[in-house]
């Protein structure tokens, strides 16, 4: 399964999360560390899910870059 990942930039540390699993997030000190851990927590999420009898989600969500000109 492929879920979107929305990473973000803080002023000391990266963010990430699953627009498709609610609280399902997780932060780190790099980008390549957010991006492990949210691995780890997106396959934590569904564990959890299938030991409660929850169904697992289809991914729903897509990222796209969208231009714009700056006025």
């Amino acid at each position: 399964m492929q879920f979107t990942v929305i990473v973000e930039e803080g002023p000391a540390s990266w963010g990430a999360y699953v627009p498709d699993l609610p609280g399902c997030v997780a932060v780190g000190e790099t980008r390549a560390e957010v991006l492990q851990l949210i691995r780890e927590a997106i396959e934590f999420h569904l564990e959890e899910l299938k030991e409660q009898g929850e169904p697992v989600p289809e991914p729903h969500s897509y990222g796209e870059v969208v231009e714009v000109h700056a006025a």
